[in-house]
């Protein structure tokens, strides 16, 4: 690995990219090996951003999600192959009975879009409900689509089954962020308000500079399923609103985690490292392995391009021939992860014991992360 390239490759997104604030964590066996962060909080360049500025992660929360019910169901000795309804029977309405939970947690329950999108955000229950009476979308098994907003929901609901009196917000804080130390939360207590950057939307706007893509086509066809993912439930879809205190507030599974990258990168370097960091083990090699085994790959009826899900962690999608077909989280065939809307990255290499976390608060257009993470991602697999 070469960490004066990926410091040299920080440095060149506040000079080339446009950076406003961002930090970088990598790690390598459990240790931090790179900590860097430069930039401001604000776009006024009021505020300096440090190492300890927390910041909204969007769907990166969602490998958080999926490592609490994980962790929940191999505390139980689930096994995926179980049908979802057998832990939450109110899900089995409309044929839904044979979704496993390895199906829902690499997105190929056919629920990605909410049958009635007025369900507001806010109401746990509604929502779970709502999903729980609908039909899919597509037959369960047959495709995969990414769940943007829908997805958190479900890991919850089956938490919340799982572990009366639980969510995953609270899950999360006990059993990982604070005997890990970390600066992360699923919903943001009030007394962390101060260390919070804002989050910028990005600059382009769409369609200024041409086509952008058959994500953005889908997106901008008001009956097209991608838009209707996007869309519901109702609530919190502009980055405005999430820069407000009830935003930060809110205990969404699918988007509003808020931490530093490196709290979130001590997370995965803990997936990194089989399950184990500082003495303690979190889980058993087993839900590592699930972690790195490709459950769904190819067309992606959400995102409108190639994509691949092991259970609840997006994969880089193979060629025929085997090969990546792009390398978000580096070449090995192990390594899984979860980026963020705008451009924020992390992962977990368990083969190379590496884990890597981006975060940043200047956001770009882009289904997937872009050339201010991935340039550092290459830079460190550098001989």
């Amino acid at each position: 690995m070469n960490l004066e390239h990926i410091r040299s490759c920080f440095e060149a997104n506040f000079r080339e990219r446009g950076e406003l604030g961002a930090s970088v964590s990598v790690w390598h066996r459990g240790e931090e090996i790179l900590s860097l962060s430069d930039g401001w909080r604000d776009r006024q360049q009021t505020v300096r951003w440090t190492a300890g500025t927390l910041v909204l992660m969007w769907s990166i929360t969602k490998g958080l999600a999926s490592a609490c019910l994980l962790h929940a169901l191999a505390a139980d000795h689930i096994p995926l192959t179980k049908p979802v309804a057998d832990l939450w029977p109110e899900f089995a309405a409309h044929g839904k009975n044979q979704i496993t939970l390895a199906q829902l947690l690499s997105h190929q329950s056919g629920l990605a879009v909410m049958a009635d999108p007025e369900v507001s955000i806010l109401d746990h229950a509604a929502v779970a409900a709502a999903l729980a009476a609908q039909p899919p979308c597509w037959p369960p098994g047959t495709a995969h689509g990414y769940g943007p907003r829908t997805f958190g929901f479900l890991l919850d609901e089956l938490l919340r089954r799982l572990r009366p009196g639980q969510t995953v917000s609270t899950y999360w804080r006990q059993i990982f962020a604070e005997p890990l130390g970390l600066d992360l939360w699923i919903g943001l207590p009030d007394d962390q308000a101060h260390r919070v950057a804002n989050i910028y939307p990005a600059r382009t706007v769409l369609g200024q500079d041409g086509p952008l893509g058959p994500f953005y086509e889908a997106l901008a066809d008001e009956k097209s399923l991608t838009r209707r993912a996007f869309s519901g439930p109702r609530g919190l879809h502009s980055v405005a609103s999430m820069n407000t205190a009830d935003g930060r507030r809110t205990t969404i599974p699918s988007f509003s985690g808020i931490g530093t990258a490196h709290a979130l990168g001590k997370f995965y370097a803990l997936l990194a490292n089989g399950g184990e960091l500082d003495g303690t083990r979190y889980f058993p090699p087993a839900v590592v392995t699930e972690m790195t085994a490709t459950l769904a790959s190819g067309p992606d009826r959400i995102l409108c391009l190639a994509t691949a899900f092991s259970a609840g962690f997006m994969k880089d999608p193979l060629r025929p021939d085997g090969r990546k077909a792009r390398q978000l989280y580096g070449p090995s065939l192990l390594a899984f992860g979860q980026p963020g809307a705008g451009g924020s990255h992390a992962f977990a290499d368990p083969e190379n014991h590496l884990a890597f976390a981006y975060l940043m608060n200047q956001m770009e257009l882009g289904v997937l992360p872009n050339e201010k993470s991935l340039s550092m991602v290459s830079a460190l697999y550098e001989e």
